[in-house]
């Protein structure tokens, strides 16, 4: 038979490499990043330009290439870093593989320019889809400036694959991000479409984390140190009533490389626990420094994970540093008994945010009673307890309106009269009379179903009203968040948010919308883009889909509960003029009846 195996081209092994490598501009940031730092640079400026889908330029001051090394540094398999086996095992640089370069060439156009510091002249290639197009001396400053264009030119399937600039940008700050915190030695900025995103100068870790995340940080670091002759570890962990719904801002690193590592996370949060609320974060920046022979971080391409010798040791130690750290700065419950033993004083139960003695009182914002009460029948209730029982289908799915459609018809014209009024049971629950039994309403999902179908039909039809606010608040984002507000102005603005951009990571609050209490509102915004996230991260959501039901769940946690009689009946009008009242848009029941059958079954005895 023929022979059939033919040995790839150059180009094509390149390409097929650059899968592994090079998936997003993000991809192309570290590795260039990660060049620069471990050629020893102190000052390294990245140059972004239509969320590097057109530019991604990385300029350092470091050691510089000769005319040769330039060359060979776009080759596969070419590297300064390894030489033998050992040195897989020995290694502290960031990069090893030598297929970096290679890959990125493979799919761009680069142009690379260095010079050592020890020469005069430096050199200037230029490279389109690995073939070199010219390479010649040039006169260029000390160091290393790397240029890749227009990514991904000659694979334009891999360019359609490509997200929106906004998303596409959210990765590079990521990546930008977590080289910055490992070496906040180095100055660093990045530039986008020639606006300054970030300006760091060199300095020490706590100083560089309050520069990427904001001042806000300033206050909820406490700082975590622990040496053992295994491992050393240190970095800041957040204060746990600054946790937050996402999991944000939680870094580590070992031997100054980003990992991702769902058990060392777990050791951290294990050392909180009790000292946060259910499905809380804290933030943390955790670094490890340990014999590179006791890993192996030649695991992935993309090296962020990693293989520990003695995995159980390495959490033991993560978690008693962390616990450590809390017990040190008198945020987790601890003893002194050499000291005054006497406890102090019970602190007040602080009231919710924003509400006074008179708001407490005030019952249910958002809703407007009808003047006078409608009457109807209460005979129908046999088919709402039908619909009741209609089990959702998986999470973030609604039941098959197509089954429950006719039922509701029915039941929507039976809503119980006045004379039934609504009983609230601990501010949290409404039990209404039906004639098949009792009703018992969950006021806080039920609150959740009706606002989320009011902005899911604000946002469709765009007819979000906004109210002004008397004094407009200035709001710090992080780059991050900046760039996920930009990216969902649209849809802000249909809900009734009005804001303007204001420099940098700072945007103006002028409205909110309009039936939305005029309290906190910098608060809210944040709450809303946490729960945004939290939603992106856990479900596939359309933006107006996700947006509505972080809308929804927020406002709804913060609503009073106690509430008068009419305000109760409202809420009961307006959730069965839902389109699927009986549950939240996660899938969460907002009601469930009991039979009188079951309630008689309760009161017979064995």
């Amino acid at each position: 038979m023929p022979d059939i195996i033919n040995l790839l081209p150059d180009y094509l092994a390149n390409q097929i490499a650059a899968g592994e490598v090079v998936q997003r501009p993000a991809s192309v940031v570290k590795e260039l990043l990660e060049n620069a730092i471990d050629a020893r640079a102190t000052s390294i400026q990245l140059i972004v330009k239509d969320a590097g889908k057109q530019l991604v330029q990385v300029v350092d001051n470091g050691s510089g290439m000769s005319e040769t090394d330039a060359r060979m540094c776009l080759e596969r398999h070419a590297t300064s870093k390894i030489s033998s086996t050992e040195d897989l095992f020995r290694i502290r640089t960031m990069g090893f593989r030598g297929e970096a370069m290679a890959s990125i060439a493979a799919v761009a156009q680069v142009e690379l320019k260095s010079r050592p510091h020890s020469t005069e002249t430096g050199t200037r290639l230029l490279v389109e889809g690995s073939a070199l197009v010219s390479q010649e001396p040039a006169a260029v400053p000390e160091g290393t400036s790397v240029a890749v264009k227009n990514l991904f030119y000659n694979v334009p399937a891999r360019r359609n694959f490509l997200k929106t600039n906004a998303v596409e940008m959210r990765h590079i700050l990521d990546e930008f991000q977590r080289v910055a915190l490992a070496f906040p030695q180095v100055s660093m900025s990045l530039f986008h479409n020639d606006l300054e995103v970030f300006n760091l100068p060199a300095t020490k870790l706590s100083q560089r984390i309050v520069g990427l995340f904001g001042n806000n940080y300033k206050e909820q670091m406490a700082y975590c140190e622990e040496d053992t002759s295994f491992l050393n570890v240190r970095g800041y962990i957040g204060k746990p009533e600054f946790a937050k719904k996402t999991r944000g801002e939680q870094f580590f690193f070992v031997n100054n490389r980003f990992i991702k590592s769902g058990y060392l996370n777990h050791a951290v949060m294990t050392a909180f626990e009790g000292l946060l609320s259910k499905e809380s974060h804290p933030f943390y920046v955790l670094f490890i420094d340990i014999e590179p022979e006791k890993i192996d971080i030649n695991v992935h391409p993309t090296k962020t994970e990693i293989k520990f010798e003695d995995e159980k040791t390495v959490y033991a130690i993560v978690h008693a540093a962390v616990r450590k750290a809390l017990g040190t700065h008198n945020i987790a419950p601890s003893l002194d008994f050499e000291g005054d033993v006497n406890f102090a004083p019970l602190q007040p139960i602080r009231m919710q945010p924003g509400l006074n003695e008179f708001e407490k009182d005030s019952g249910f914002p958002g809703f407007s009673p009808p003047s006078s009460p409608k009457r109807m029948k209460s005979e129908g209730w046999e088919s709402l307890y039908e619909v009741a029982r209609v089990q959702p289908g998986a999470e973030g799915q609604q039941p098959d309106m197509a089954e429950t459609t006719g039922l509701l018809d029915d039941a929507f014209a039976h809503i119980p009269a006045a004379t039934n009024k609504a009983l609230q049971i601990h501010q949290k629950y409404l039990l209404v009379q039906v004639k098949s039994g009792v009703m018992i309403i969950d006021q806080q999902a039920a609150q959740e179903r009706i606002l989320y179908e009011k902005y899911i039909g604000s946002m469709q039809k765009k007819t979000g009203a906004s109210q002004a606010l008397l004094f407009p608040q200035t709001v710090d984002l992080s780059p991050g968040d900046a760039v996920l507000i930009k990216e969902l102005a649209a849809e802000f603005k249909d809900m009734g948010f009005q804001f303007e951009e204001f420099g940098g990571n700072t945007i103006i609050l002028n409205g909110i919308p309009a039936d939305v209490q005029a309290a906190d509102e910098k608060q809210l915004l944040e709450e809303l883009i946490e729960q945004y996230k939290n939603n992106a991260t856990s479900m596939k959501l359309d933006r107006s889909e996700n947006l509505a039901r972080a809308m929804a769940k927020r406002l709804a946690s913060r609503l009073p509960f106690r509430m008068s009689d009419l305000e109760m009946n409202s809420l009961v009008d307006k959730l069965f003029a839902c389109q699927v009242p009986n549950y939240t848009p996660g899938g969460q029941k907002t009601l469930v009846i009991m039979e009188l059958g079951q309630l008689h079954d309760l009161f017979l005895k064995g």
